[in-house]
């Protein structure tokens, strides 16, 4: 045993007594620190259910609000709001429920808060209604054009940039920036109304790129051309050329 322990590389030992030290201080730390109640009835506080259950309540539920304020009720669920609590935008009502003139809801007026959701950020849904806040009608408060319990625009967005601001842009300053969108994507009059229930078309075949860049397309002839046969035949034509900005890099 000696002879293997000799064997053994002195770093491999320290590592294994660093090893047993770590697994050491987690078992007395876990012996301490754990609650003496934790995962008696599940893997949580056993007390933290009574801890929940003592808490003040503060929110109604949506469905209390439908008692007094039916007409509104029904707008908001037809509306593109339909999934949106009440109380996101009104703030806790129990209060105002049980003491309805004693305690009003909240009505956020600035256009501070809209923009929390509509604001513009890349990262959100495409066909998600977004703005710039700061050349947005600026001296507008939201509500002075939009209803909050039906936000359809007053009027109908006639430009794809209205929601499709990054493309947009991109396509702007690309030799693209000429074509019309709907050119490659076949949309619907109703896809401005419900952007998610009528989606734009989108080309699947090289083919349809080939109508202007083939060599025997009747195009202008400052576009740019390729043999269609034997340039790169076994890709679509995106998968190396972004279509909103196509640059040949």
């Amino acid at each position: 045993m000696k002879k293997f322990l000799q064997k053994i590389p002195e770093q491999v030992k320290r590592l294994s007594i660093l090893l047993v030290v770590v697994v050491v201080v987690f078992i007395v730390a876990q012996s301490l620190l754990t609650p003496k109640d934790f995962g008696l009835i599940g893997h949580f506080r056993a007390t933290s259910v009574q801890n929940n259950a003592d808490k003040k309540m503060q929110y109604a539920g949506q469905e209390a609000c439908s008692d007094c304020h039916e007409d509104m009720w029904k707008i908001k669920n037809a509306g593109y709001h339909k999934n949106l609590s009440c109380e996101v935008c009104h703030g806790p009502s129990l209060n105002h429920v049980n003491e309805p003139d004693q305690f009003k809801p909240e009505k956020p007026m600035g256009r501070n808060f809209c923009p929390v959701c509509h604001e513009y950020n890349p990262s959100r849904p495409t066909g998600f209604p977004q703005i710039v806040s700061a050349s947005h009608n600026p001296r507008k408060f939201c509500i002075s054009c939009h209803n909050p319990h039906n936000p359809t625009p007053p009027q109908t967005p006639k430009d794809c940039s209205a929601c499709h601001a990054e493309i947009s842009n991109a396509k702007s300053v690309s030799s693209h920036m000429e074509i019309p969108c709907t050119k490659c994507h076949e949309t619907s009059e109703k896809h401005r109304l419900s952007p998610r229930e009528f989606l734009p078309t989108k080309p699947t075949q090289r083919e349809f790129c080939g109508q202007c860049h083939s060599k025997d397309a009747k195009s202008d002839i400052s576009i740019p051309r390729i043999n269609m046969e034997t340039h790169e035949p076994r890709y679509v034509c995106w998968q190396c050329h972004y279509p909103h900005l196509p640059e040949a890099q």
